[in-house]
Order: structure tokens, then sequence, then C-alpha cells
């Protein structure tokens, strides 16, 4: 039972990177940014074939950052510079990356036996001593999720982070301060998708595999626990976004595991998040009626 909590925890950790990727797009920026399910295994792409050609690991995550921002920018440059919406925009660049992973891996490719990973370099042992790998796993994922939570916060301290947050709550301001409110979109993308594919790189390193199928339905998974995470702390003010994104990741991948150890049959997983994800929205949207009615 302790391993099989001890995995849900550090799966909740990693997907937080996926989660705080799409707090920029969809809380923030209000983009409903498909890019996410072409740029995940993107990142899980590079680092597959950079590992298996004996890059170190840890080099292969700014890397898969980098694919993914481009990712982003693509994303980011039709939506802005040719005036698509950015719905299309997003689905345009998700099914084009899909034949550049191909292009990248092929359609699956392991990671081989023997070969390091970040979980299993060693300078983890140097680091931890002698402990089980799922530990480490836990302790490095936990490392990686804090680390870009505390960047993230930082950084939406500053101006640019700031502008960032008024472009999709307030564009006149943006433009007011003489500031454009695509590029702020750009940049936003560029962010999001960065962690995204950061993310595919380190899922693809824990699981040691890359499969050009591993993208689909991660924006659904997203979405449902940055929501998890908002609507756990929507009363409480002072809780940082990247803060909700990170437990609703914990809680999201806690309840899956709960709902496996029930029986729930694991081909059945995506539809569960899926109907997961309606039923948070229709509440959502049920409790906005009831405060616009309570109002008038």
């Amino acid at each position: 039972m302790l391993d099989v909590l001890v995995s849900a925890l550090t799966q909740g950790l990693i997907y937080a990177l996926l989660c705080y990727g799409l707090l920029i797009s969809y809380k923030i920026l209000d983009f409903p940014d498909l890019t996410v399910d072409g740029s995940f295994p993107l990142g899980a792409a590079v680092t597959a074939v950079l590992i298996t050609n004996g890059v170190h690991p840890l080099l292969t995550l700014p890397v898969a950052m980098l694919a993914g921002a481009l990712a982003g920018l693509a994303t980011g440059l039709i939506h802005v510079c040719l005036k698509v919406r950015d719905l299309l925009a997003g689905i345009i660049t998700m099914t084009a990356l899909f034949s550049i992973d191909l292009k990248i891996a092929g359609s699956n490719l392991p990671i081989p036996r023997g070969t390091d990973t970040v979980f299993t370099a060693p300078f983890l042992d140097r680091l931890f001593g002698p402990v089980p790998l799922s530990l480490k796993k836990l302790i490095l994922s936990c490392a990686i999720a804090l680390l870009f939570k505390f960047l993230l916060d930082l950084y939406f301290r500053t101006g640019s982070g700031m502008l960032l947050r008024a472009t999709g709550d307030n564009s006149v301001l943006v433009t007011s301060l003489a500031q454009s409110e695509g590029k702020m979109k750009i940049l936003g993308l560029v962010l999001s998708n960065s962690l995204v594919a950061l993310c595919g790189a380190v899922v693809c390193q824990e699981q040691r595999s890359f499969s050009s199928t591993m993208g689909t339905g991660q924006m659904v998974l997203g979405l449902a626990s940055v929501i998890i995470g908002l609507t756990v702390f929507k009363k409480l003010s002072f809780v940082k976004l990247t803060t909700a994104a990170l437990v609703g990741s914990i809680l999201y991948k806690l309840c899956i595991q709960a709902a496996i150890l029930a029986g729930l049959d694991p081909s059945l997983l995506k539809l569960i998040t899926a109907i997961l994800f309606l039923a948070i929205l229709a509440v959502g949207s049920l409790e906005r009626r009831k405060g616009g009615k309570a109002r008038a």
C-alpha cells in the first residue's frame, strides 16, 4: 500500500509541471491551447533520442524545454500573426507535431536497460545513499516540482509576469501600457509549452520509454487537475495559483490510483477523466448561475 501511495505522489509531482503550463494558458491567458497534446510527447521524443545517443539525462531536460518553447512559439505566431482562432491554432500545431514526433523517435522508443536517467544517475546515490528507487523518484520529483513552482512565483512578481497575468484579465490595460497583447500571448504560450514538454521529458525518463500516443488526453488531464486545485482553494485567496495547480495534480493522481485499487478497469481511465472534467465544469457553471441569480 505504501508503494502505491509513493507512486501516486510521484506521478502527481511530475504532472504538476504539465499543470503549471496549463495554468498559464487556461487560467492566465484564457487560451484553449491544444498544442499541449503535441508538445508533451515532443519533449519525451527529444529526451528518449538524446539519452539513447549518450547525452547526459540532465542535459536533455533544457533541450526538451526548448523544443516545447518552439512548439508554443509556432502556435502563438499562427494565432497572432496569421489571425487564426486560438483553438484552431493549437490544433494545427498539435497535428504537425505528431508527424514531427514520429520523425524524431518513431512510434515507440524504449530507453535501454543500463542507460541512466535522471532517476538512476550516479549523483543520486552520492546524494541520498542506498535508498530504494521509488523513494529517489519521489524526492527528485518533489524537488523539480517545487523548483519550477518557486521560479514561476518569482516570475509572476516581475513586470513581465504581471503583464502576462493582465493579458488574460484585462487586455485593454496591457495596450494602455504601450505593450503588445499579441507578444504577451506568444510569451505565455512559449512558457506554457516549455513546461509541458519538460513534463513529457521527465515522464519519459520515469517510464523509460517514449510512445507517439502518450500525449493523447494530456490537456484534459491537466485541466482537470488545475480545476480541482482551484476549486479546493477558491475561498483561500492567499494561496498561490501554482500551489493550487500542484495540489490539484497530486489529488487527481491519488483519486485515479484509488479508483484502480477499487477495481476500475485501467482502459477506462481516460473516459473517467473526461467525465470527471465534465462534472467539474458543470458544477462550476451551476455555481456561477446561482451566484448571478442571487445578485439579481
